[in-house]
């Protein structure tokens, strides 16, 4: 076996450093949580402007990040959305989620769409297609509106705000809800165990969401059943409710007690 020269492992040693340092820039955009500018990402990566842009055009032509025209801002990427929806895809949660969602569809019939709470809101990881299948645009890596949408209702009222707040801040303003507003839908969410919406994010479409908890208590996952407002079964209720004990019933295996 060749040993290696000095100045192979000095090479190896600063690609070593430079797959660190790009790391740490992909790591300090994701912390921002929001399109930001080269400055921003520089000071908050603790790099120069100058190096903050080279190892910003390696990652973009990665697919890691990805640049606005219009703007120049920067935000998180294709390939770093399908990074983090693959790892998020390997936890126990998502694969104790997937029988009991998937057990509950073949039974029902009904749509069930999975989400779990990322850096920029709730994030579509999953489509459950019942029969007949509900079409939206909102496919896998979309996300959903904090305050509108049934899943969004969810987290807002089952993640610590420590979490949540950053998100509402960003959202909040540009709503037509007030502070109070917020909390009565917390209220009442808490307080049912379920959100439900109708129309409110797409016409003529109903929404009811249900927490999937953690250990802690913490909503790690929210299974929303999808109807178009037009289907009138009467059994709707104990459908939902079927799904409600099946979301409980992945909580307790994840080690949550009531």
């Amino acid at each position: 076996m060749t040993e290696e020269t000095e100045g192979e492992t000095e090479k190896r040693r600063r690609g070593i450093q430079s797959v660190e340092i790009g790391l740490s820039v992909l790591e300090a955009l994701a912390a921002l949580g929001e399109a930001s500018t080269l400055g921003a990402i520089a000071q908050a990566s603790g790099l120069s402007g100058p190096q903050t842009h080279r190892y910003l055009a390696s990652l973009t032509a990665a697919g890691m990040t990805q640049q606005d025209r219009t703007n120049g801002r920067y935000d998180l990427g294709p390939a770093a959305l399908k990074l983090g929806l693959s790892a998020l895809a390997r936890t126990d949660a998502f694969r104790v989620a997937d029988t009991a969602i998937e057990a509950f569809v073949r039974e029902t019939g009904r749509t069930v769409q999975v989400a779990a709470l990322g850096p920029q809101g709730p994030t579509v990881v999953r489509w459950h297609m019942g029969t007949p299948a509900v079409m939206t645009s909102f496919g896998v890596g979309a996300v959903l509106p904090l305050l509108y949408s049934a899943t969004g209702h969810i987290f807002l009222s089952f993640v610590p705000e420590v979490e949540i707040d950053p998100l509402l801040a960003r959202e909040l303003p540009d709503s037509e809800m007030s502070l109070a507003d917020v909390e009565a839908i917390k209220q009442r969410v808490r307080a049912e165990g379920r959100a439900c919406v109708e129309g409110t994010v797409i016409p003529g479409l109903r929404a009811a969401a249900f927490p999937i908890f953690d250990l802690q208590g913490r909503a790690i996952l929210s299974a929303t059943a999808l109807v178009p407002g037009a289907y009138k079964a009467d059994d709707s209720g104990v459908v939902l409710d079927r799904l409600a004990a099946a979301c409980r019933d992945v909580s307790e295996k994840l080690g949550w007690s009531r």
